[in-house]
Parts: structure tokens; C-alpha cells; sequence
């Protein structure tokens, strides 16, 4: 997989894929992530990528043509199967998304900024609008990361255990059940017996219905998706 990010911000970005998972999995080159500084695709000499609304109001709004420069370079190179613009009011952001991107071969994110994109960027080139919450950040550098992480962690190789993606909150529309681990025993609190019965059928049915007990408790609109 490659991913291209498209940011005013470049240096705002990196740091997120220079540890942990997102790192070993750009090392063994189970993906590529190319960051795009869109001021180098400016039309001016002051780098501007940003200017008033038509019509009045408060904000900037990024300017179509050096996004449009950017897009239409990248899209010279190789094909994209998702042309991706973060922003507040796009989709929320689920499981089910980071699990269809992961099948992808080359997706290009667009980083919003200000009071946004020029409307006919979102008309022309966005294939998909993505937000990670109901909130407002100042860019969507931050948003992007964490798409980012949702969807390379779901490649096959980048995680230690194949399984331990799959049984991930959200993959079931549950939340994960309870887990445990050594101490046995801690200030009085025990883990419970079952664990170590041996009994996988009855341990795996166990976690099911706690995973489904604590569901209904925290995050019953879940259930209705099922």
C-alpha cells in the first residue's frame, strides 16, 4: 500500500509514523507514506495556498489550483483508488472504513485547513470525505494520522498476531470483552477462575457474552447495527 498526505503541515505529520507499529511496518516496506508540502505548489512567490470566501464571512478557505497541481502530479505517477478529504463533515470514521482502506493499493488523504477547501475540490476530486469525531481541530493533519494508524495496523504482516486485528473492538460491532493478566492476584482482585480452566469453547463463549454485556452498557447504538 502507498499513501500520499497532501498537508500544510508536513512536519506536524511525521512523527506519528517514526515509532511503534507505523514504523516497522514502513520498514519492511508493507507500506509507503509519502508526505506533500502543498505550499511548494503554490502559484506565487509568498507560497499562498489560502485566501477570502467569495460572498464575506470569517475563515480562509485553501485555494483549488495548488491542491489541483498536487493531485493531478501525484495522479501522473500512478492510479489511486481513494482520493480521501478529512474534514468534520465527512463520514465518522468506523471499524468497517479502516477494514475496506486496508484493501486499497494507493490512496491519496488531503489534509484540510482554515475554514477549508475550496467546494469545487470536494465536487472534482474527493472521492471520500472522512471526519474521526464531532469536533473541530485545526487541521486535519492530526485526523489523518489516526486514519492512517486504523488502516496500516490492518495490513497482513504489520502486526505480530494476524488474529489480534480481527478480534479488535468494533470488528463485530462489540466492544472487547475484559482481559487479563499476570498477577493472578493483586490487593484481593482476582482474575476470574474460568481463565484458567483450559476450556477454550467455554472460555471464547464467555468473552463473547461479556464482550456483548458490555456493549449494551457503553455503546448500545452499536448493537442496533447488527
Amino acid at each position: 500500500m502507498r499513501i500520499d498526505i497532501i498537508t500544510v503541515l508536513p512536519e506536524l505529520l511525521k512523527s506519528p509514523f517514526e515509532a511503534s507499529i507505523l514504523k516497522r511496518a514502513i520498514e519492511a516496506k508493507l507500506v509507503e507514506v509519502h508526505f506533500h508540502n502543498l505550499r511548494d505548489y503554490a502559484t506565487d512567490n509568498y507560497k499562498s495556498i489560502d485566501d477570502y470566501q467569495f460572498g464575506g464571512g470569517a475563515g480562509m478557505v485553501m485555494m483549488i489550483e495548488p491542491i489541483d497541481k498536487c493531485i493531478n502530479e501525484l495522479k501522473s505517477q500512478r492510479d489511486y483508488d481513494e482520493v480521501i478529504y478529512m474534514t468534520p463533515d465527512g463520514e465518522t470514521l468506523k471499524q468497517g472504513i479502516a477494514n475496506q482502506l486496508s484493501l486499497k493499493e494507493n490512496i491519496i488523504i488531503l489534509c484540510g485547513h482554515y475554514k477549508g477547501v475550496d467546494q469545487r475540490v470536494r465536487d472534482h476530486f474527493i472521492t471520500r470525505e472522512i471526519s474521526i469525531g464531532d469536533y473541530v481541530l485545526s487541521g486535519g493533519e492530526l485526523g489523518a494520522a489516526v486514519l492512517c494508524d486504523a488502516v496500516i495496523r490492518l495490513i497482513p504482516g504489520v502486526l505480530g498476531n494476524e488474529t489480534s486485528a480481527l478480534t479488535d473492538s468494533f470488528q463485530d460491532n462489540l466492544l472487547a470483552p475484559p482481559i487479563y493478566t499476570k498477577p493472578r492476584e493483586y490487593k484481593g482482585w482476582k482474575v476470574p477462575e474460568l481463565l484458567f480452566s483450559g476450556n477454550f469453547p467455554k472460555i471464547e463463549k464467555w468473552r463473547e457474552e461479556q464482550a456483548y454485556e458490555r456493549t449494551k452498557a457503553r455503546r448500545p447504538d452499536l448493537l442496533d447495527e447488527n
